[in-house]
């Protein structure tokens, strides 16, 4: 079974509308977890501790989608050889 690997991360946006944020430098690393359970577990938490922040978000980022090793390279990686 492929190992499914889940990264959670934060921080203010410049819009709440918007998911750009507003100082890359200050993004909060949660942590990388095994599981989507725990990884929601952990967005949760933090989630909740920043809940009269508007500007605050806090996500879950799928990083075994991020690369397949069975699919073909994209062009860009090809420029690596």
């Amino acid at each position: 079974m492929p190992q499914r690997l889940h990264l959670v991360f934060g921080g203010e946006l410049v819009d709440p509308s918007k998911t750009a944020f507003k100082n890359v430098d200050e993004i909060h690393i949660v942590g990388m977890f095994p599981d989507y359970a725990s990884a929601y577990e952990a967005w949760k938490a933090e989630a909740q501790k920043t809940v009269d922040n508007a500007h605050m978000r806090y996500f879950i980022a799928h990083i075994h989608r991020l690369r397949d090793e069975e699919a073909e390279a994209s062009p860009t990686e090809e420029l690596d050889n």
